[in-house]
C-alpha cells in the first residue's frame, strides 16, 4: 500500500523524459501544479510541442542525458525505450530525486492516481497500479457526482471555518455546527446548485449551534 500524499509542487524543477501521449499527461499534471517542467525528446506530440512553445515548458530536443537530472526534485520516465528509462531512474534515484516510470513500476517511488479538481477541491482515485482503466472509470463516476459547484462550495466552507473558529467556544460546539453544515441534504443543495440556499441553512446551523449573531 502506498503513502498517499498531496505534494507542493510550485516553483519545483521537473524532468520529464519522453515526448508522447504519456509524457504529455504527466506534464500536464505538473503545469497545473506550476511546477517547472523541462521536457527531454527529440520529438514530442502536437499538444506537447505547443505547451513548449506557449512558454508553460522547456523543451530540450534531445536525447536523455544524465545532466539532466541537475536539480531536478521529480523525473518521470517515459520514454519509448526502457533501458533509458531504466539508465535515468538509477541515476535520479542516486540523487535523492523522485522517479515515476509509467510503463515500469518497477522503476517508481510513486504512482500518480486519476485525478480531477473543483477549485482547490482535489478528488483522486488510485489502484495502487493494479488498473489504470478502473481508477479512470471511477474517476469519471466522481466527476459527475460532484460538479463544479464544489469548489465554490470549498471556499464558503472554508471562510465560515476561520469564522466558527472564533465564534464557537468549544470543541464541542464545532463538532455540533459542521454535523449540520455538511450533512446530505445541504451537501444535495450543492450538487444542485443551489449554492446560496445551502450557505442560509449553514448560517442557520450556525446559530443553532450557539454562534453569536
Amino acid at each position: 500500500m502506498k503513502y498517499a500524499m498531496n505534494l507542493e509542487m510550485k516553483g519545483r524543477a521537473c524532468v520529464v523524459l519522453g515526448g508522447g501521449p504519456v509524457a504529455l499527461r504527466k506534464v500536464r499534471t505538473l503545469v497545473r501544479a506550476e511546477a517547472r517542467v523541462t521536457v527531454v525528446a527529440p520529438e514530442a506530440v502536437l499538444d506537447l510541442a505547443s505547451l513548449a512553445m506557449a512558454g508553460r515548458v522547456r523543451w530540450e530536443r534531445r536525447g536523455y542525458e544524465e545532466r539532466d537530472l541537475d536539480g531536478a526534485s521529480l523525473v518521470i520516465c517515459a520514454t519509448n525505450d526502457a533501458a533509458v528509462n531504466a539508465r535515468a531512474a538509477r541515476a535520479a534515484k542516486a540523487r535523492g530525486v523522485l522517479v515515476n516510470a509509467p510503463a515500469q513500476p518497477a522503476l517508481s517511488d510513486f504512482t500518480v492516481p486519476a485525478s480531477f479538481a473543483r477549485g482547490r477541491l482535489l478528488f483522486t482515485v488510485s489502484t495502487d497500479g493494479g488498473s489504470p482503466g478502473l481508477s479512470r472509470a471511477l474517476r469519471q463516476q466522481l466527476e459527475e457526482l460532484y460538479p463544479t459547484a464544489f469548489g465554490d462550495w470549498l471556499e464558503i466552507v472554508a471562510a465560515l471555518r476561520d469564522d466558527m473558529k472564533v465564534k464557537l467556544a468549544t470543541p464541542r460546539d464545532r463538532e455540533a455546527f459542521w454535523r449540520q453544515a455538511l450533512n446530505p441534504d445541504i451537501l444535495a443543495l450543492v450538487r444542485a446548485g443551489h449554492i446560496q440556499e445551502a450557505k442560509e441553512k449553514v448560517i442557520h446551523a450556525a446559530h443553532l449551534s450557539g454562534a453569536e449573531s
